[in-house]
């Protein structure tokens, strides 16, 4: 179903807001996620690229800002930045609940009923730039963001008071909601979204990477580390599979030797594949949540990822993963060497997936429409 740039008339039971449908990553496959939920509900987005993120949103009812008739800002949406504030404002959403998946500007938008935000985290490009833009040196980047910052972090904090309710993906999401709007909020876990039923599909591999590779999946971002995993894997001389896109792609492919292959828009039967193929997933990413070890323990795969964020609240040390300390090659290494030691019960890791179904994610989203509707009819 094609775009459109004009809501629908009258007003929705339930509709979907996020910041862009840009790229492929965990925050879409939570819209989708809920989409299924809501199968009814329209979705809002500043920008959207269908052929950059997961096909099936083209089965959906998209409604955009008019920044998407910009083509250069679809493709890259952080090109938008100076203008997202902007085009957030100009977005209304007809519904009597909307539920708003987002990172740093679907919070902002209008909305005619309760607002029900699914939080991320806070803006990392407002409150976390350094991680964000990978340096602490001045860049053009950089130099934009310090210029609109103050201006951002004003509108940021009074949109984010808009809120009916605050829900956060992790205990470390809900610490830095508070820290940085005062805001309580409740922590829900993002579900994933395998579908063990998809057909797998063949990858073609070197070799000698047959006999067990380990997995990385993610965007490819500074604060993600991925570095450091290729750097730890050529120590190791053991086989690595990166799957992802983005700006440090070229830089990651100089760093990566005839052990690691990269990868990246691979179909939902690729991906089954390799996690199924797989020995481990691998993370070093500064994540507030990270789906990927998930995705990983659906299969029966234990994962090997940072001691930070999330990953605190999705691992169990020893029995679906192991930990390391710091996002350097040295310290994965370690991390996948202990993991090697390890005899991993492959069903008590599946078992420990269950905990993150989308049943349970959709029952608590439709519990607190419940709740707003009782509260609604109390006043």
């Amino acid at each position: 179903m094609a775009n459109d740039r004009t809501p629908p008339s009258g007003i929705s039971d339930v509709a979907i807001a996020h910041d862009y449908l840009t790229q492929r990553g965990g925050a879409e496959k939570v819209v989708l996620a809920i989409h299924r939920a809501f199968p009814d509900a329209p979705i809002y987005t500043t920008l959207y690229e269908p052929q950059d993120t997961y096909p099936e949103f083209a089965d959906t009812r998209v409604f955009t800002s008019p920044l998407n008739r910009v083509a250069p800002l679809r493709r890259s949406h952080r090109l938008a930045l100076p203008f997202l504030a902007w085009a957030s404002n100009r977005m209304r959403v007809p519904a009597r609940h909307t539920i708003v998946s987002t990172s740093g500007w679907a919070h902002g938008f209008r909305t005619a009923g309760s607002k029900i935000v699914y939080c991320y985290s806070p803006a990392r490009w407002l409150y976390q730039q350094d991680a964000y833009l990978g340096t602490n040196k001045l860049t053009p980047k950089s130099a934009v963001l310090k210029i609109l910052s103050p201006l951002l972090r004003r509108w940021d904090r009074r949109k984010a008071a808009t809120a009916t309710k605050y829900f956060a993906i992790s205990t470390v999401v809900q610490e830095r909601i508070k820290a940085t709007y005062g805001i309580e909020s409740e922590v829900l876990p993002a579900p994933h979204s395998v579908d063990l039923t998809v057909p797998q599909e063949a990858v073609e591999l070197p070799g000698g990477f047959l006999d067990g590779f380990y997995f990385c999946v993610s965007r490819l971002l500074p604060y993600k580390n991925v570095d450091a995993v290729i750097g730890a894997f050529t120590q190791l001389d053991l086989p690595l599979v990166v799957v992802g896109s983005g700006p440090e792609e070229k830089n990651l492919a100089a760093l990566a030797g005839p052990n690691c292959v990269m990868l990246k828009n691979l179909t939902d039967g690729q991906m089954q594949w390799l996690y199924a193929h797989c020995t481990a997933v691998v993370s070093a990413s500064y994540e507030d949540f990270g789906l990927t070890p998930i995705e990983g323990a659906v299969h029966g795969k234990p994962s090997v990822v940072l001691r930070w964020g999330g990953f605190l609240d999705t691992i169990r040390e020893g029995e679906t993963g192991v930990y390391f300390d710091a996002p350097t090659p040295q310290a994965v290494a370690r991390g996948v060497e202990a993991s090697r030691q390890v005899a991993w019960d492959e069903a008590a890791i599946r078992a420990h997936s269950t905990l993150f179904t989308e049943e349970h994610f959709a029952r608590r989203l439709r519990d607190e429409i419940v709740a707003i509707e009782n509260r609604e009819a109390a006043r």
